[in-house]
């Protein structure tokens, strides 16, 4: 009560104050809006930069890093089993040569959609020839350690194969069930048609681990 009986002079002063309390509140509440759309706009900007990078590190990797396949078929037994989970990588390659035993990853020829899994047998500037049931590099018997079977069908490996500079010859490890370059249809690698190099068998878990080639 004794706020309100002061003199008006004193009240025009209080309610110059209170004014100017009014004024600074709606200032700040403007900042406070203005401050909250900020960091709205900020948190949207900088959920499209992870996005992006994300979208970039995800096409880096399938491209030129690695990339989830599965094995279809048996044309690889018994190092590889029909529905095995696989990360393909491509790294190597851009570093070394591919090697005799690696296991890679390439289009088929007639169909570029669908890709093969071999083992690499043998290598640019070799001569390659299947003799009974067999494989010979450059005349020679080829000392293999994994587990393959004497061919019934040697394919156009039956006369000799020079590869090219840029060629391989790719046999699967189930050697009387794999259509391979002893079949025209597939024919010799050539070094860019290789995909990648099977590195690290993901599924099924019982079998998880890096893949030996040789």
């Amino acid at each position: 009560m004794e706020e309100i009986k002061k003199s008006g002079a004193g009240h025009s002063d209080a309610l110059d104050h209170v004014s100017g309390q009014a004024a600074g509140a709606d200032d700040s509440g403007g900042k406070k809006k203005k401050e909250k759309k900020k960091t709205v706009g900020q948190e949207i900007l900088s959920l499209l930069c992870y996005l992006g990078i994300v979208l970039i590190l995800t096409f880096l990797i399938v491209n030129f890093v690695g990339v989830r396949t599965e094995v279809l078929g048996t044309s690889m037994q018994p190092t590889l089993m029909n529905r095995d989970q696989l990360i393909v990588e491509k790294v190597s390659y851009y570093f070394n040569d591919p090697q005799r035993y690696d296991i890679i990853v390439f289009p088929y020829p007639e169909e570029p959609s669908k890709h093969y899994i071999k083992r690499i047998i043998g290598l640019p500037g070799e001569t390659v020839q299947i003799i009974d049931g067999y494989v010979y590099i450059n005349g020679e018997l080829l000392d293999e350690h994994y587990g393959n079977a004497v061919m019934n069908y040697a394919g156009v490996a039956e006369e000799p194969i020079v590869l090219g500079d840029d060629e391989y010859f790719v046999l699967g490890d189930n050697r009387n069930n794999s259509e391979d370059s002893r079949y025209a249809a597939v024919g010799n690698i050539k070094r860019s048609e290789i995909s990648g190099r099977a590195w690290v068998r993901i599924w099924p878990l019982s079998s998880f681990g890096v893949l030996k080639h040789q």
